[in-house]
């Protein structure tokens, strides 16, 4: 898409869902929906039809549901960004949604947030419900101890991740703390080593749940 607006397509089952959502994104004003489909088929076909910059699919489609678009959308095109956006926080959908590689877990009550959820997915960013993120770990295979928070990383460090959190680019972040984007790109590298996590998405939902814990990026003393 060019300029600054997002295209997006929207799936749901039910109509009434994916009218409200067109006429809600739509009036964010940079945001532009290219099409709408009720099940996991058409909005595959309408992917490749229109070639959207995000495909906002809700999970549950009757039986052939939006994981089964997600998987297929990104099997064709591994760098698509998929964002699901349901009523259901349930593990067995986060944990499916997670290891596909979706940019984004949303609930569907918090409407105003979506519109603010794509457009950070487009800088570059995940986006997961705070519902979503405390579960993310466990899901995930990361056992809780000294992995669990950023004490673990240097001060240069726990800065880009929450850079990465935020959803900037490398050049953004290389800007925004007068480093390289070289020198960004091996901190990220040194930090997904020592983490454990295998992507920037994984970093980012793991530095926010690391933030729920604590100050992130300081030493914790006594008094």
């Amino acid at each position: 898409m060019s300029g600054d607006r997002v295209a997006v397509i929207l799936a749901d089952d039910d109509p009434f869902v994916t009218a409200s959502l067109a006429t809600i994104l739509g009036a964010a004003g940079d945001i532009e929906v290219l099409g709408t489909a009720d099940g996991a088929a058409e909005a595959v076909r309408l992917w490749e039809r229109t070639s959207p910059d995000i495909a906002l699919l809700d999970i549950q489609m009757g039986l052939d549901g939006g994981l089964d678009a997600g998987r297929e959308i990104l099997r064709r095109d591994p760098t698509a960004r998929v964002v699901f956006l349901t009523t259901f926080v349930d593990d067995s959908y986060i944990s499916a949604a997670l290891r596909m590689g979706a940019k984004g877990y949303l609930v569907k009550q918090r409407v105003s947030a979506i519109a603010p959820a794509l457009r950070s997915v487009m800088a570059g960013g995940s986006v997961f419900g705070s519902e979503v993120v405390g579960r993310i770990d466990g899901l995930m295979g990361r056992p809780p101890g000294p992995r669990a928070g950023l004490e673990g990383l240097t001060e240069r460090e726990a800065q880009i991740v929450e850079l990465v959190a935020e959803g900037l680019m490398n050049n953004e972040i290389a800007e925004r703390v007068f480093l390289s984007v070289g020198t960004v790109r091996n901190i990220i590298s040194a930090v997904l080593a020592k983490t454990g996590c295998a992507s920037r998405t994984q970093l980012a939902v793991w530095c926010l749940r690391a933030e729920r814990g604590g100050a992130p990026g300081r030493d914790r003393r006594p008094g």
